[in-house]
């Protein structure tokens, strides 16, 4: 998303877009900008890190990337505790179980930090805005795109990480698509835990059960590689079609040897609202914190976009002109 930006996931949410013209004078050299992530391992993450430092460099503030190294919602709620304590100047976080985090965002924007949710919201929290995929209409593109591949009618298995709004957005975006198809049936749900491993391991144990699938949807990045993967190490590429979620370059190459089918991509975006509040840029009002209602919008659409072998070529060549890491 951005120059060398992400897609999160992003996710190169950060800093203000007004701000490309400012001195860097305009900036203090104690402000700090925070992003604390999810599970920072994964590609889709490193890729947003990447775009967020890109951003801190280009505005001359100092960033850091955080969050725990697995799915861990514990560990993650402690590194947003950790940035609010260490005086970070702005936040944006991912919370990966939104309930643990409404209390905690709504203490920090009490005390005059601007928090940003990206990739996964916490919209019963004070937080300022939330910038990301429509994930009901995200998962509706995954069901579509799976129901044509199908040709309506079989036995799908579904990989997402149970309880995480986004992903239980986009569950219920693809389940409301698969509701006007009575053929198509959702047999088997699995908690991936954002572990490719994982999700190679139960496909593996599925198919070796000799248990019918017709199709895989994952919704989340990692369960397309795990379950392509999978397939490819029973000889099974392509046999049955996989519908993977975001760009990440594992994703990308399976489609290119034809073991996923197509992967739903959040499109790319460098919106930079937190320095825009920090720094009072948006005058409609005199202060942030003190406004009414929120000077920016409560959600900001990235998009999506469908990527199969018809527009892989095309689409991995705009990235490279963009300098994006895939």
């Amino acid at each position: 998303m951005r120059a060398r930006q992400v897609a999160l996931l992003f996710l190169g949410i950060f800093l203000a877009a007004l701000l490309a013209s400012c001195q860097k004078p305009f900036h203090e050299e104690t402000e700090r900008y925070v992003f604390v992530a999810a599970n920072i391992n994964l590609p889709y993450w490193r890729e947003a890190q990447a775009g967020f430092e890109d951003s801190g460099r280009g505005l001359g503030v100092k960033v850091e990337f955080t969050g725990p190294t697995s799915y861990s919602p514990e560990e993650q709620l402690a590194a947003f505790r950790r940035a609010v304590a260490s005086g970070a100047t702005g936040i944006v976080v991912a919370p990966t179980r939104p309930e643990l985090f409404n209390k905690e965002i709504d203490a920090a924007v009490q005390a005059g930090v601007p928090v940003i949710c990206a990739d996964s919201d916490a919209p019963d929290s004070r937080r300022i805005l939330f910038i990301g995929t429509d994930n009901a209409h995200a998962g509706g593109q995954s069901g579509r795109r799976m129901a044509e591949l199908i040709k309506g009618k079989g036995q799908i298995v579904l990989i997402t990480i149970p309880g995480q709004l986004n992903l239980e957005e986009r569950r219920g975006g693809a389940e409301a698509v698969f509701q006007n198809y009575p053929d198509i049936k959702v047999t088997k749900t699995i908690d991936d835990k954002g572990d490719p491993r994982i999700a190679n391991d139960e496909i593996s144990a599925i198919l070796e059960k000799k248990e019918k699938i017709d199709g895989i949807l994952c919704l989340e990045a990692s369960g397309g590689p795990g379950a392509a993967e999978a397939l490819h190490r029973l000889n099974m590429d392509g046999k049955i079609p996989i519908v993977a979620m975001d760009k990440n370059p594992e994703t990308l190459d399976w489609i290119s040897r034809g073991s996923i089918a197509a992967t739903v991509a959040q499109k790319s975006y460098g919106l930079r609202f937190l320095d825009d509040l920090h720094h009072n840029v948006v005058h409609e009002f005199k202060d942030w914190r003190t406004a009414p209602v929120s000077p920016l919008p409560a959600f900001v659409d990235t998009g999506t976009a469908v990527i199969d072998q018809k527009n892989l070529a095309e689409f991995r060549a705009a990235a490279a002109e963009r300098r994006e890491p895939l």
